[in-house]
């Protein structure tokens, strides 16, 4: 696998992550935070899923395409709810998920079965 690719999903997955953990932390600092909730959901779910995927990436495991998937769905589900707040931390957010979602994608499409990662191994 093209390992440039490789470093562009990593790349994704960790700026979505960031954008994904300040969003929940901002939005339990918005009044009527209970109409939040699965916005924080969301957001937690997609950092926890997108360190993960990056991390997989970076050891060239075997379950990163699998994982990358559940990032994405992950990634489209939070963009989503995002889009119906309109506070700069969750339209930020939204734009974060939605290019990890895309990266994921590509990187997805571009594995071809023998390829292991990011990681080389001798």
């Amino acid at each position: 696998m093209d390992q440039e690719r490789i470093a562009t999903c990593i790349e994704a997955c960790n700026e979505c992550a960031e954008a994904c953990e300040y969003c929940a932390d901002a939005c339990l600092d918005e009044d009527g935070v209970d109409e939040l909730v699965e916005c924080i959901r969301l957001d937690r779910d997609c950092a926890d899923l997108c360190r993960l995927v990056a991390a997989f990436l970076a050891r060239g495991s075997t379950f990163s395409q699998s994982l990358a998937a559940a990032a994405a769905a992950a990634c489209d589900a939070c963009a989503a709810e995002c889009d119906e707040h309109d506070m700069e931390h969750c339209r930020a957010c939204s734009e974060a998920c939605r290019d990890c979602a895309e990266e994921c994608r590509r990187m997805i499409e571009s594995e071809s079965p023998e390829s292991r990662g990011f990681a080389t191994h001798a």
